[in-house]
């Protein structure tokens, strides 16, 4: 007997855009606290974090359907403070609304205050780890319902975050690349952590109970095995993290400084992206339910 996914790749699109829509604000706050000067990077952060998290609202309200028929059943979510989802309507609200407050100030060439970039940051914090919890809290997957999940999708958020704006910094503002060097060697931990976390997270869903090994084989060795392996721990996690030890430890500072290392770089960010998605999409996919067994009377 073969099992069909719930979800597909519209919502592992949308996990992936509103995590991505959250590290892209915290590394904007990031650079601000530590190389404000970076004005160029710091304006992609703010206008990546909202747009990101909007596109991914759309996904989220053409695949539930009756969303674009009768908006206003989303309104009904906030009735219920007892519900992950109505939590993850608050933040994501109050994220948006924040994100684009400082979107405006930023491209009014106004100062956008200490306390409203903290509360963004909180927010986009919440607004990334809530993605894992909104699968977790569907207990009969022993993948999905595991307290590794949000702490798995909120370091990969910072990651694919902060991948973004600077990606899309290489190519609008090369020289300020340079300069983050700060930010470079954070965003390079990053992999690091999610390598441990998705070991951790397999090991752990693996010895759960037969449900919960039999997701682990479907996604390491079963249909999903070449993407785990290729697409998500190759492409997304062991390339860039191979690339950017070379950059920043092994290579000189003429070099760091030099096209050919932001074009390494850019390709290390693109990769990062491409597991970021793939993360999310595959947690979906290869995820099995507990079996009921009815003994018969």
């Amino acid at each position: 007997m073969t099992y069909e996914p719930i979800w597909g790749g519209i919502i592992a699109w949308y996990l992936f855009l509103a995590g991505l829509g959250g590290g892209a604000f915290i590394t904007s706050a990031f650079l601000k606290w530590t190389k404000p000067e970076a004005t160029t990077m710091r304006r992609i952060g703010h206008i990546v974090a909202p747009v990101a998290v909007c596109i991914g609202l759309v996904l989220l309200m053409f695949d539930a359907k009756a969303g674009f028929l009768n908006p206003l059943r989303f309104a009904l979510l906030l009735s219920n403070f007892g519900s992950v989802m109505t939590w993850g309507v608050v933040f994501l609200a109050a994220f948006t609304i924040i994100a684009l407050i400082v979107l405006v100030l930023d491209l009014m060439k106004k100062s956008v205050p200490n306390w409203l970039d903290i509360v963004g940051v909180v927010a986009g914090v919440c607004v990334a780890i809530y993605t894992g919890v909104l699968l977790g809290v569907c207990q009969t997957f022993p993948l999905w319902n595991n307290a590794l999940l949000p702490i798995l999708f909120l370091v990969s958020a910072l990651s694919t975050g902060a991948a973004a704006v600077i990606a899309i910094g290489i190519l609008v503002k090369p020289q300020e690349f340079n300069e983050i060097g700060l930010l470079k060697k954070t965003h390079y931990a990053l992999p690091a952590i999610e390598i441990l976390l998705v070991a951790s997270l397999v090991f752990i869903t693996a010895h759960t109970n037969q449900a919960g090994f039999n997701s682990i084989m479907n996604l390491i060795g079963g249909q999903w095995g070449a993407w785990f392996w290729i697409g998500f721990v190759i492409v997304g996690l062991l390339a860039p993290t191979i690339i950017e030890t070379v950059t920043l430890f092994f290579s000189s500072p003429q070099f760091e400084e030099g096209a050919t290392a932001r074009w390494l770089s850019f390709a290390s960010d693109a990769g990062v992206l491409v597991g970021g998605f793939l993360l999310r999409y595959l947690v979906i996919v290869a995820a099995l339910p507990l079996t009921m067994v009815v003994p018969m009377l």
